[in-house]
């Protein structure tokens, strides 16, 4: 049975690898609704236990097709969800953390979800225009209210965790944390630390990159989203394809695949941080788990850190527009 963690000062036990649930909702080409309820099944017969969603993600789609995998098994189950991110009426992403906002958006996540409550609860993005302590405020009243459990954030700053650590405590800060893109991520364990929060690690694989399965951009279907991430134009992709290849060695050497070397890398970094590999397919579910088995001396550590440096990677993390909307 997979290592449990616990969240921050929560009571949440958690498996030290969870599963991300977006690309089961189209964000990387179609998803197959009755193949993704089979992968969170075996997630849960593997001992994975955090099954992480959101409203965004095909906009109440995947929260609807997590409940349905649940049905008869949500004991087994950890289920957070985020609010946060929404669609204007001219279709552009925008970020609501009103406080008015968040009951409705929970009622309507548990409604799709089909449960009473939602174990952790995080602020998708943060909202500039609303001071983090509104937000907060309004979050922590569901958890009075017995509707959640536990509340989150995710890509937030260290300063306003801190902010928001004062109105509520956190179990968790989401943030994209990967050996080729870690350094904000690097940047907040510090105060997390400090504050006894736990970091949960998403795209923990560098959006499929450190598998090593993606060498060139016609290696991704042609409705990927990725194609339009700056990690992955041409230029970009070669420099970071080039790092790919020093992992593939270590891989070899430990007689893993890259894959698992780098969440094994991650899961090293110490017990209160929790990668969130995404995936629609049970092999890579399988692949993944089997992360947890590989162990890595200290000395390992270092030296696959020290092979991909922080900052290395080439290309922002998101396309421009969306990168005003992270680490805020």
């Amino acid at each position: 049975m997979i290592e449990r963690r616990r969240l921050g000062g929560s009571t949440l036990e958690v498996s030290a690898l969870g599963l991300g649930c977006m690309s089961m909702s189209g964000a990387y080409g179609p998803g197959d609704d009755a193949q993704s309820i089979a992968v969170i099944h075996r997630a849960l017969d593997l001992g994975v236990n955090f099954l992480d969603s959101s409203d965004m993600y095909g906009w109440g789609h995947n929260e609807t097709l997590l409940g349905q995998a649940l049905r008869g098994r949500r004991e087994r189950a950890v289920v957070v969800t985020k609010f946060g991110n929404m669609r204007k009426p001219d279709g552009t992403p925008g970020v609501d953390g009103r406080p008015e906002w968040v009951p409705q958006a929970c009622d309507a996540s548990l409604k799709r979800l089909g449960v009473d409550v939602i174990d952790l609860y995080y602020q998708h993005r943060v909202d500039p225009k609303v001071p983090i302590e509104d937000t907060v405020g309004a979050m922590s009243r569901l958890v009075e209210a017995g509707k959640v459990r536990f509340l989150g954030l995710s890509e937030a700053a260290p300063a306003t965790v801190r902010r928001a650590q004062k109105v509520h405590p956190l179990a968790a800060v989401q943030m994209e944390y990967s050996l080729l893109y870690r350094v904000e991520a690097e940047q907040t364990l510090p105060t997390l630390r400090e504050l006894g929060i736990s970091l949960v690690a998403y795209s923990p694989l560098g959006r499929s990159l450190l598998t090593g399965q993606v060498h060139k951009l016609a290696d991704l279907p042609a409705d990927d989203r990725r194609r339009q991430h700056p990690r992955f134009e041409e230029t970009n992709l070669q420099r970071n394809v080039e790092f790919v290849k020093k992992v593939e060695q270590f891989a070899r050497e430990k007689g893993c695949t890259p894959g698992q070397l780098v969440l094994a890398w991650l899961l090293a970094q110490g017990g209160d941080v929790v990668p969130i590999p995404g995936t629609k397919r049970r092999d890579r579910l399988e692949e993944n788990v089997g992360a947890a088995a590989v162990q890595l001396s200290a000395d390992e550590v270092k030296r696959i850190s020290d092979a991909v440096p922080t900052g290395a990677a080439s290309g922002l993390r998101y396309p421009e527009p969306q990168m005003k909307a992270v680490f805020i």
